[in-house]
């Protein structure tokens, strides 16, 4: 679909609209000024205060040179100044890019020079890491000098303009840049908040980070009905369970990973959760057992599933309404607009108002990850379940014993439901005679426990996987290296010689 035509088609179907950051925090500012926007610690800002704590921090960068197009990124935790920093260079219709906090030197600068970032927000500490370019927050205040009024003359971003450049995780290949502009995001945000049950009254923690777009995404939810957001820097869980305990949220974006670590932590039993009416998992596929835990951990509370992509924002999700089944074992109905197929190959293929238009200075995988027909590539395998969709795994994490295809997501999801088993990842590994066998890498619950290849094998024989499917070599892990969103990072996996 060119252009044009998604501009009429979606602007007449109300996907697209006026949506820009410094609208939603104005239009807040006028019909709820003196309401929590944001609870971090013992601190409490309304939306008054937010907007014009935003507004001097954007009169800050101004000052140093910022300006409309250009890109600032920002390496913070979930704290007051990443929110402040995102809502300000929005202000100023400047273009965040985000790092992830693990991020260190060689890929940081890497990421500042594709992105041609102007400065990085940063954390004191961090400065050197961004060879001149780093800024603290604290030093970007503004006072009025002179008469002059704070931020004079701040450009006033279009729905079409460019706000957001994020990096793909980069699990199996090199991270590719995608460019959002305000409607694509802001619309999914504006349309999928209902879908999710979310209002003015409703309180969201999300404890992945907000560097990652499914953090940015219950930003973009809860500001799009004037939600208080409720800020946790970083997963433990204990830390987890003790905010939602003490600042009661009703809505909390979770990943799989964050929930079987609470399950194995015991925080379910020593943190009250009940103020919890809405909870989304997602950042990889969820072992339906660990959402029907969950599930009976929460029995107030909606649990559901959803799937998105850095290049869509949400693509499915289940309503609190639907099914608890299907959110158990699917990753629910498309959003509002989006489309969705399967290819002749059980592949993921979508289309709609939230979809990127191609990856920054990349035209040879811009033109790879769309069909002739216009559809994206998601990379990823699914199953259709009347109106819903489930995800069976990832297309490149397929492993070719003797010429039939294995998907690694049947045998990790019984693995991972195993009593012993916190994570797990089945990667292939050379066969003189078949090509490839699976390795499996299991990080345990209790590292004090042990497992044996035999164990988990009988275990999985017991729940009548095939056989060709077996793992035939175990590696245990300390730790797995995981994204910002807690996804294992197979690439990182090395079977020991």
């Amino acid at each position: 679909m060119q252009r044009e035509e998604r501009e009429v088609q979606y602007g007449a179907r109300g996907w697209w609209a006026d949506d820009t950051l410094a609208r939603w925090l104005a239009r807040h500012v006028r019909e709820r000024p003196d309401a929590p926007a944001l609870l971090f610690h013992d601190g409490v800002w309304t939306w008054r205060e937010l907007a014009l704590e935003a507004h001097k921090i954007a009169a800050g960068l101004q000052a140093r040179g910022v300006a409309s197009g250009d890109v600032v990124a920002i390496q913070l935790p979930n704290t007051f100044e990443f929110v402040v920093s995102y809502l300000a260079l929005a202000r100023l219709g400047a273009v965040t890019c985000t790092l992830h906090m693990p991020y260190r030197g060689a890929e940081v600068q890497a990421l500042m020079r594709h992105s041609g970032a102007r400065l990085a927000i940063c954390l004191p500490q961090s400065k050197e890491m961004f060879e001149g370019r780093g800024i603290a927050f604290d030093e970007m205040e503004r006072k009025e000098k002179n008469g002059e009024p704070l931020g004079s003359g701040l450009h006033e971003p279009r729905p079409s303009d460019p706000f957001l450049l994020l990096y793909t995780s980069g699990t199996t290949a090199a991270p590719k840049g995608v460019v959002h502009p305000y409607r694509t995001l802001l619309g999914n945000g504006r349309l999928s908040a209902p879908e999710h049950g979310l209002h003015e009254k409703s309180r969201v923690l999300c404890a992945a980070p907000l560097s990652h777009l499914y953090g940015l995404y219950s930003l973009h939810c809860a500001w799009a009905v004037g939600a208080c957001t409720v800020l946790l820097p970083a997963f433990k869980p204990d830390d987890l369970g003790a905010t939602v305990e003490k600042l009661k949220p009703t809505a909390l974006w979770t990943a799989p990973a964050h929930v079987a670590a609470c399950r194995a932590a015991g925080a379910f039993d020593r943190y009250d959760w009940s103020s919890l009416e809405l909870a989304i998992v997602s950042g990889s596929i969820a072992p339906p057992q660990l959402i029907r835990d969950f599930g009976a951990r929460l029995p107030r509370c909606a649990v559901t599933q959803l799937w998105g992509m850095t290049e869509l924002q949400a693509g499915l999700y289940t309503r609190p309404r639907d099914p608890f089944e299907m959110s158990a074992t699917s990753a629910g109905r498309p959003s509002p607009g989006t489309q969705v197929r399967l290819s002749s190959q059980g592949e993921l293929e979508v289309r709609g108002p939230s979809l990127f238009s191609g990856y920054l200075k990349d035209p040879a995988e811009t033109r790879k990850a769309f069909t002739e027909d216009g559809w994206f590539r998601t990379g990823d395998l699914g199953e259709a379940r009347g109106e819903y969709f489930a995800i069976t795994g990832r297309n490149k994490d397929l492993i070719n014993r003797g010429g039939v295809k294995i998907n690694p997501a049947d045998v990790e999801m019984l693995l991972d439901a195993h009593p012993k088993v916190l994570q797990s990842a089945l990667l292939p590994m050379p066969d003189a005679v078949l090509g490839e066998k699976a390795c499996a890498f299991v990080s345990l619950r209790n590292p004090a426990q042990s497992a044996s290849l035999t164990e988990l094998v009988d275990y999985l024989l017991g729940k009548g996987i095939a056989k060709n499917k077996l793992p035939e070599r175990l590696v245990i892990v300390a730790e797995m290296p995981l994204t910002p969103t807690r996804k294992i990072i197979k690439a990182r996996l090395r079977i020991p010689d």
